[in-house]
């Protein structure tokens, strides 16, 4: 009968440990951070994609998009969580550069060649060709009719 007993104990702890380890719990402890951020998540279509879990803690693939908006470009983010007082909290957002593998590349830039205008110095002149444009005190004086 005491087996049975430290053996149900068990079986109930283990249950309780894998019962938060669902998408949904992932999805409520983001929604939890991003409230505590100031950001109205009642205004967003929040959907996590993946979730790995590591023991007591996990990584989630998260796209928001807003819900007034049609067609809009999703965010994606990857969060950090670890599990607290039975549900997860984020620690942190992975900025590695894997969570944003599917949004469309920037567009090229519409002069042709290098960089957008703008850019840091040392690159690419987006107009071609290497020569600033000559100051007006440069240019040989106009002829007169």
């Amino acid at each position: 009968m005491r087996f049975a007993s430290v053996l149900l104990l068990i079986l109930c702890l283990a249950a309780c440990q894998h019962g938060i380890q669902t998408n949904e719990a992932v999805r409520q402890g983001v929604i939890d951070h991003l409230t505590k951020a100031n950001i109205n998540v009642d205004k967003m279509n929040l959907t996590v994609s993946s979730v790995q879990f590591n023991g007591n803690k996990a990584s989630a693939q998260v796209s928001m998009t807003p819900k007034d908006v049609q067609g809009g470009m999703p965010m994606n983010f990857k969060y950090l969580l670890e599990q607290q007082d039975k549900k997860w909290v984020v620690t942190g957002r992975d900025t590695s550069g894997d969570a944003h593998g599917k949004e469309a590349a920037p567009a090229a830039s519409p002069h042709g060649g290098g960089a957008m205008p703008g850019a840091m110095p040392g690159a690419a002149n987006p107009h071609g060709g290497g020569a600033a444009m000559p100051s007006p005190n440069d240019l040989p004086p106009a002829k007169k009719k």
